[in-house]
């Protein structure tokens, strides 16, 4: 606290200072700079005025006479003046000296949470809005922060809990593969088989937990090329050919033009993996198709699967880190909640939008991208 009324006084001092010394040279060593120099100038020969207008040559000589001709009379208005100047000074000071005193306090309540509301003088209305705004802004990052914070520790220990499933039974198989030399072969391959299953579960849920401790730390930097749409998706699709026979699903691809994006294709990748992967574990039909169309300077790609229907509430938080709109905590479809999230900071790193719509029937989501300039 005592640091806080230490900087405070020295920022009114400061401000303070500066300003009354850049008062005082405008309005005394101006004038008196100007008075010095009207001393001169009438001290010279202005005969040639007379010739010109003998009227104003008069006056001239009376505004002398007054000024100098009687240093008790110049003396009298000059300290009227400067009485004058300073009472002006003071009540400006005084008013100025008021608001950087509240501008200071009110820095200081900004982080203090037992104020809700910061109040500053009329005439600074509009500075007292922003700083409330600023205060409001700073109170929902921090809850949204202790609110991700929670998830994440959440969903590490369900993760902690995950992985000693699968590392049990890769063990227990193992274990059973060494001590049974004399296995019979149908038996040891299906021992095999299973614990190549264990072993991908496991892979999937170390990753899961690298996403979620690289997710905070780590700053995405585009490395944008020229990227072909139209087999950037096929490609895709392509890789998902043994997810997609497993669990007895297609993907139907509509797209006409060529489309050219100036794009980074890793990232860009990453995007539609993950959209193509929930699609195909939430999808109650077979088909899941992605249509993409062309809109003038734009492209967009979307994405529809039949399945059950996401509310509106979870449809409002689907992109925010470590929410899953499945609350149910499975291996196969229980993520970090980071996918979503992470294509939806690629796209828009991208300079495109993202969105998701969900009714009886299917869910779709929209990714619109800008294409590349011919």
């Amino acid at each position: 606290m005592k640091d806080k009324e230490t900087l405070k006084n020295k920022l009114v001092r400061k401000t303070f200072w500066n300003f009354i010394t850049k008062i005082f040279l405008w309005s005394t060593i101006f004038p008196i700079s100007c008075y010095f120099l009207f001393l001169i100038l009438l001290r010279l020969d202005y005969s040639w005025v007379y010739q010109f207008s003998p009227f104003l040559y008069r006056r001239m000589l009376d505004i002398y006479n007054l000024l100098f001709g009687d240093g008790i009379i110049f003396l009298v208005i000059f300290l009227i003046w400067l009485i004058g100047v300073l009472i002006f000074l003071y009540c400006l000071l005084k008013k100025v000296f008021s608001y950087v005193e509240a501008l200071s306090d009110s820095a200081n309540l900004l982080l203090d949470k037992s104020v809700e509301y910061i109040e500053l003088p009329d005439d600074l209305e509009d500075i007292e809005r922003n700083l409330n705004y600023l205060k409001r802004e700073s109170a929902r990052n921090e809850r949204v922060a202790r609110e991700n914070e929670q998830k994440k520790n959440d969903l590490v220990v369900y993760l902690a809990h995950d992985l000693k499933t699968p590392l049990t039974s890769l063990i227990g198989y193992l274990s059973l593969l060494e001590e049974i030399k004399d296995m019979p072969k149908e038996q040891r391959e299906r021992y095999i088989e299973v614990t190549l299953e264990k072993s991908y579960k496991l892979e999937d849920l170390i990753n899961e937990l690298f996403d979620i401790t690289r997710f905070n730390s780590e700053i995405m930097v585009l490395e944008p090329t020229e990227v072909n749409l139209n087999l950037m998706l096929e490609q895709i699709i392509d890789d998902f050919y043994p997810v997609l026979k497993e669990n007895e699903k297609e993907i139907e691809l509509s797209i006409s033009d060529k489309i050219l994006l100036e794009a980074d294709p890793d990232k860009l990748a990453r995007v539609f993996n993950n959209l193509i992967k929930n699609s195909i574990y939430y999808s109650t039909d077979k088909k899941i198709t992605i249509t993409v169309t062309k809109k003038e300077n734009k492209v967009e790609i979307v994405t529809c699967n039949k399945g059950r229907k996401i509310s509106d509430e979870k449809l409002k938080r689907i992109f925010e880190k470590f929410y899953r709109a499945d609350s149910s905590r499975t291996t196969k479809t229980g993520g970090s909640g980071l996918g979503l999230a992470i294509a939806k900071d690629i796209v828009e790193l991208h300079g495109g939008t993202i969105k998701a719509t969900s009714d009886k029937e299917y869910t779709k989501f929209y990714v619109e991208l800008p294409i590349q300039k011919s």
